[in-house]
């Protein structure tokens, strides 16, 4: 049974982009809510998982990319991960839940200035201002996710799971 979940991407450079915007430029008026809906449910449903979630953030993590990491419990990233919800310069919105748990992690007026301006920022500045919880150095993202899990791992999993769900 596993007691800490760790995502993390195989490909180079790039932890999640996010959305494919073309695509959606191609659905329909009634499409759009759909899979937005379906978008923000799959990030509700790994932000519900009973057991502590770890990103491991190396490269591009944009849009719903880092809307997916803000599901996760704890974030780590490399110092030189490009970070940001770049939605509003497409005249739309974070709709899978970054509108709702990036204020969480970093405060209201700071949500609004990422949001608003739709600025990206490393991850040496994400984590000064609470938005991963540690920047580490490229390429050890996963090496240090898995020594967090670690640590997790060794205290009680009734103690973990009670602790996520009264946070």
């Amino acid at each position: 049974k596993s007691r800490v979940f760790i995502i993390n991407s195989d490909v180079p450079k790039v932890f999640c982009a996010g959305a494919d915007l073309k695509e959606r430029l191609t659905m329909s008026e009634e499409e759009i809510p759909a899979f937005v809906a379906q978008l923000r449910d799959a990030f509700t449903e790994l932000e519900n998982i009973p057991v502590p979630t770890i990103a491991a953030i190396e490269g591009v993590a944009l849009g719903g990319g880092l809307e997916l990491a803000l599901a996760c419990d704890m974030r780590i990233a490399s110092k030189s991960t490009l970070l940001g919800l770049p939605e509003t310069a497409l005249a739309i919105i974070p709709g899978a839940g970054g509108t709702q748990r990036l204020p969480r992690l970093v405060g209201v007026p700071k949500a609004k200035e990422l949001i608003f301006l739709a600025k990206r920022m490393k991850g040496e500045e994400a984590a000064k201002i609470g938005l991963v919880t540690e920047a580490v150095e490229p390429g050890t993202t996963v090496t240090r996710s898995h020594e967090i899990a670690e640590q997790i791992a060794a205290k009680g999993p009734v103690g973990i799971k009670m602790a996520k769900e009264a946070i």
